[in-house]
């Protein structure tokens, strides 16, 4: 089924709906962090581009903080006693950039849901937001499983694309699926119904 004239360029099912293209007031928001750990940054997976991502999710947060938006932080837990994400070793504790404050939520999740087995969606509840913006790692993994739950549960998602990243994959051909493309079609795949899109922090 077609979603455009023959012709005319493409449009979003969220375009199609006349979805907001402008993301909410930040301060109307809660900010979710997932997974900005020094997993990512020094560990077993780092992503490509991880720095200048850490960086823009850092002035996003610092502007999330301004704006007096609640901010949940989400970090993945792994098996202690060693693989990726060993709460007992130096990589499980978020980046220096995105570190939690005093009056902050923090929550440890174990698959790439953020909602699933957690207590996310009942934090959320409690801030009494319905709009989020998301930030972290990896764009095809944890940000767009929770994504696509938190539409399910009845939330309104922005996602901050240079605040994301991920890793080159194997496409399962011999080849290599590269991260600047794999994050690219998550990122527009994410806003034809789950979210909408936004470069970076600047939009605010």
């Amino acid at each position: 089924m077609s979603t455009s004239r023959e012709g005319d360029l493409p449009r979003t099912l969220m375009q199609m709906a006349g979805a907001p293209s402008e993301p909410p007031p930040l301060g109307e928001t809660a900010l979710v962090l997932i997974d900005c750990q020094r997993e990512y940054v020094d560990g077993a997976l780092p992503p490509n581009g991880v720095g200048p991502a850490l960086a823009e999710a850092g002035k996003l947060l610092a502007a999330a903080r301004a704006a007096g938006a609640p901010v949940v932080h989400v970090v993945h837990r792994g098996r202690p006693g060693g693989g990726a994400f060993d709460p007992e070793g130096p990589y499980f504790a978020e980046a220096d950039e995105v570190a939690a404050v005093a009056g902050e939520s923090c929550i440890e999740k174990a698959l790439p849901n953020a909602f699933a087995g957690t207590d996310l969606h009942q934090t959320l509840e409690g801030l009494e937001r319905k709009q989020l913006v998301f930030a972290g790692f990896q764009t095809h993994m944890c940000i767009s499983s929770t994504v696509w739950a938190a539409l399910d549960l009845g939330y309104a998602s922005t996602v901050v694309g240079t605040a994301c990243a991920t890793r080159d994959l194997p496409d399962g051909g011999g080849g290599v699926v590269a991260a600047a493309e794999l994050h690219r079609a998550e990122l527009v795949a994410l806003s034809d119904r789950f979210a909408l899109v936004v470069e970076n922090s600047s939009v605010w």
